[in-house]
């Protein structure tokens, strides 16, 4: 039966509840020293080291436009592997947060809003339903643009050590 079922991490931004299909997501760390990388946007908060590879790390709350919080012991890095342009990147998400994972069913998910959130529609894959509270699904593969992935990609080769 678990082909009827999805199951997606948790993770809080401020207020909001936001959740990522589970099978996008690699690990969960613990926040590690980020390293700024110049020239890049500033939710581009720069590269990790993991495991001795460079990984771009996106501070999901400026993404997204919403004013940047202080790291607490909560904050931690969700590593991603998202589709770009037919390959797959691994990136860090820096989210307040994480929650659980949770199963929720096909039926419990609603299109996304086209207003309400301070998240832009087209990154919502929807807006799924948890007892009575609402969870915001990310696409995240449409999180962020080809562009940005580049960007992501090269901040991360620009890293690398010799």
């Amino acid at each position: 039966m678990s082909d009827s079922t999805n199951q997606y991490l948790t993770f809080t931004l401020g207020e909001e509840v936001f959740a990522l299909d589970i099978a996008s997501v690699r690990e969960v760390l613990e926040l590690t020293p980020i390293t700024k990388v110049p020239r890049t946007p500033e939710h581009i908060r720069g590269v990790i080291n993991l495991r001795g590879r460079a990984v771009p790390v996106v501070d999901v709350r400026l993404k997204f436009g919403m004013p940047a919080a202080e790291s607490t012991v909560d904050t931690c890095i969700i590593i991603v592997e998202v589709n770009l342009g037919g390959e797959q990147a691994v990136l860090g998400a820096l989210a307040d947060s994480v929650q659980e994972v949770m199963d929720i069913e096909p039926g419990d998910v609603e299109p996304a809003p086209r207003m309400g959130t301070s998240v832009r529609a087209d990154f919502i894959k929807g807006i799924g339903r948890h007892g009575e509270s609402f969870i915001i699904l990310l696409d995240i593969d449409r999180v962020f643009t080809e562009e940005e992935l580049a960007q992501l990609t090269s901040a991360g080769d620009c890293a690398q050590p010799g």
